[in-house]
This record gives C-alpha cells, structure tokens and sequence, in this order.
C-alpha cells in the first residue's frame, strides 16, 4: 500500500493567484456596471476591452498549455493576497474611473484608446505565440521575428494595453496603473536579463542589437 503521508502536494502557484484576480477583476467590472450603470460608450467600451483581455488571458492557456508553465513558482497565503489586492482589485482602478466619469466618450479617445488595444494584444500574442511555437521545437534563444524589436517586446504589448484602459477611463488618475504595470515590468526584465545572461552564451550580443522594452526607442 502507498504511504501518502508524505507525499507533498502541490501548492499555490503564482500563475493560479493571477489567474484568480483576473476572475476578480472581471466580478468588479460587471459590479460597476451593476452600480452606476452603463451611461455612453465610455462604459461600453471600457468594458468590452477590459473584460475582453481578462477572457483571453484564461483561454490563452487552454489554447496553449505551455503557457501554464509560466508563473509557476509557489505563493504563499501573503503573496497571494497581495496579487489579488495588485492585480485582481488596483488594476480595476480605470474601470472605476471610467464608470465615474460623467462626461461621454470623445472620438479622439476612442480614436486613440482602441488602436492602443488591439495593436497591444496583437504584439502581446504574437510574441507569446512565437516564442512558445519556438520552445515547443527546441529552439534556443528567441531572437527573431518579433523578437528582434525589443527583448521584451511582450510587456511593450501589456503596456500599451493598459494605457487603452487608461485613455478610455477619461481620468489621470488612471495612468497610475499603466505606471505600476512599467514599474513591475522592470522588475521582471532584471531578473530576466540575469537568468538569460548566464542561460544563453549570445544573449550579450542580443541585448546590444534590440531595444529593452520600446522598439527603436529604448
């Protein structure tokens, strides 16, 4: 008979903390809509892209398993708290601000907020789906195609994401998320810059010829 008394069970993981704010943010959007009510296409919009990339983030890994390997450090009961106070309720923010705000939708917002959006999702995609297309057949260092324009071409995509909401939101108040979402960003480009320094022989070289995080700019 199997002892199970020691088997060790598979905790947390930071991937699942993420995934539960992204539900709880979409609870709290439809909370708004509930609250204060859907005045113009303000609240229209905001909540289709917001919702929208909350929907694609969870399909995203059914689509692509592979992508359930990401995130997967464990999280302690602090950590994952703290991710859904960050991500789950402050990235809601915007929203908040965008259910608040009296005045309607102006056609130079929405001329600039949705190109925002869908060029962000569009960049964010394509560099998860190359990358993982390039894993999946054993490839090394991923530094072509979308790649070439920055090393972190990815978060480029978040971020331009996040400064749709923002636009949309009407407030300045709303920027500080897309200013938190850069901060935390950097962060993980350091760490990533270390591991994939000492990971791959050529990435020095791959850091001198792309950008960090804005192509052609920085």
């Amino acid at each position: 008979m199997q002892n199970t008394a020691n088997v060790e069970k598979p905790g947390v993981t930071a991937l699942t903390a993420i995934n539960t704010a992204k539900v709880l943010t979409i609870g709290l959007l439809v909370v708004f809509a509930v609250i204060f009510g859907i005045q113009d296409l303000r609240q229209v919009i905001y909540l289709c892209l917001h919702i929208g990339y909350c929907l694609w983030w969870l399909l995203e890994q059914w689509f692509y398993p592979q992508r359930r390997q990401l995130f997967n450090e464990p999280m302690g009961v602090s950590g994952f708290i703290f991710v859904l106070l960050f991500v789950g309720i402050f990235y809601t923010l915007p929203g908040y601000l965008a259910f608040t705000n009296p005045v309607p939708l102006s056609m130079t917002e929405a001329a600039i907020a949705l190109p925002l959006y869908t060029f962000g999702t569009l960049i964010n995609a394509t560099a998860d789906v190359q990358k993982l297309t390039a894993k999946q057949y054993g490839a090394g260092l991923v530094s072509d195609g979308i790649w070439r324009f920055s090393r972190n071409i990815n978060y480029f995509g978040d971020l331009l994401r996040y400064l749709s909401f923002s636009v949309v939101a009407g407030s300045p108040w709303a920027y500080l998320v897309p200013v938190a979402v850069l901060f935390a960003s950097l962060q993980r480009m350091s760490q990533k810059d270390q591991s994939m320094s000492s990971k791959y022989p050529d990435y020095t070289e791959y850091q001198k010829s792309t950008s960090r995080l804005i192509p052609f700019i920085w």
